[in-house]
């Protein structure tokens, strides 16, 4: 077998998790030397006493202010607040306790304090060539850490995307030095998560491998990742819907680390079309952006089929446990969809077909729209969310 060239550089972060994880955290400060760090939560979180007691306790001393506001979708304005927290605390480090609101509101904000420009022109904007480019954010940046409760493939990105509420924009930011250096998988705070956003948010880890394992570039160690985070998902999933014994910190820890593999593979072949159509659904919707992604899977794959069904038919083995033609896997996705209760259609989920116009501009102009294996105009977003509706 011949491979095209590729170089696989892995960034470097740092992974915990086991009994006593969360007093890791400590340690893994003390090897920056950090001496005054912000935690950055949303509201929910700041309200579970008992969990923020044992954060508290594991910071000590070093804990110098708290954002407790970060919200879905991290709006320009919840990002800059938690900026301006970071600045008057004086922080050394920012550490992201939650899920992906939380981890993209303390990256985007870190930015922003070290680039000390509005946010605006710090974002990707289309050139007059047509071409996204993302400007070179040079300062130096404070070190990020995540107390993860949910699974979320934000752990492993240098992206942050924030959304202007005026315009319904997304603005996304891009410096690989706003990547987490350590991330750590606690159970007792694995457990703070509702079952619901657990789903949606592993859904989110799944697309995005189902979409990875269809990319046009050969990565072996990419496609690897993606099959396990898949295989891990397929698995313990429908257990943390059931609700039953199998619904447990372990079982969530497993979920996250698959999502952490999804993550990363994904920063090195690029994802699929869902992606960028769930970035600009999501906000008009009734649901969370993983359950959007998930529900757009399998029409992906069938627009897909005719220059991915060899790549397909690799996620049909690894879903169903047996060999399968390319051509089953679209069914083999709606089918695991609807054994764990997601939304399967666009209709359940709030969106008219008025809004099509609106999402597809928005995603047009999603970066991870340049990295799809089969690309897709206009006309062709709108018959694939005709067939989603």
């Amino acid at each position: 077998m011949t491979f095209e060239f590729v170089c696989h550089a892995t960034p470097s972060m740092r992974s915990v998790w086991g009994p006593g994880a969360l007093g890791q955290i400590a340690v893994e400060l003390d090897r920056v030397r950090a001496e005054s760090v912000v935690l950055v939560c949303g509201r929910s979180m700041s309200a579970d006493d008992a969990t923020m007691s044992s954060v508290r306790e594991a910071l000590g001393t070093r804990l110098a202010g708290v954002f407790s506001a970060a919200r879905e979708h991290s709006p320009v304005t919840s990002v800059e607040e938690a900026a301006r927290v970071i600045e008057d605390a004086s922080a050394d480090a920012v550490i992201a306790l939650g899920g992906g609101s939380a981890i993209v509101t303390a990256r985007a904000a870190s930015i922003l304090v070290a680039e000390a420009v509005p946010v605006r022109e710090l974002a990707t904007t289309r050139g007059a060539d047509g071409r996204l480019v993302s400007p070179r954010l040079a300062a130096p940046k404070l070190p990020q850490f995540i107390l993860a409760t949910t699974p979320t493939t934000a752990y492993a990105k240098a992206g942050a995307a924030v959304r202007d509420t005026e315009t319904g924009e997304r603005l996304a930011l891009f410096d690989p030095k706003a990547r987490a250096s350590v991330v750590i998988f606690d159970e007792r705070l694995a457990e703070t998560a509702p079952s619901a956003l657990v789903v949606s948010a592993s859904l989110n880890a799944l697309s995005m491998s189902v979409d990875g394992v269809q990319s046009a570039r050969s990565d072996p160690l990419a496609e690897a990742y993606f099959a396990q985070a898949i295989r891990e998902i397929v698995t313990t999933l429908p257990c943390i819907v059931a609700g039953d014994e199998g619904d447990t910190g372990s079982s969530r820890v497993r979920l996250m680390i698959a999502a952490l593999m999804a993550g990363h593979a994904s920063d090195f072949v690029g994802t699929g079309i869902s992606q960028p159509l769930s970035h600009a659904i999501g906000p008009v919707s009734t649901t969370s952006n993983g359950n959007v992604e998930a529900l757009l899977l399998p029409h992906v794959a069938r627009f897909n089929m005719d220059v991915t069904s060899g790549q397909l038919a690799k996620v049909g083995g690894v879903v169903s446990r047996e060999r399968v033609s390319a051509h089953d896997v679209p069914g083999l996705l709606e089918a695991f969809l609807a054994d764990i209760d997601a939304p399967t259609t666009l209709r359940e989920i709030g969106i008219e077909k008025a809004d099509f116009p609106t999402i597809i501009a928005h995603a047009h102009d999603d970066w991870s729209l340049t990295r799809v294996p089969k690309p897709i105009d206009a006309d062709g977003l709108r018959a694939l969310l005709e067939e989603a509706w």
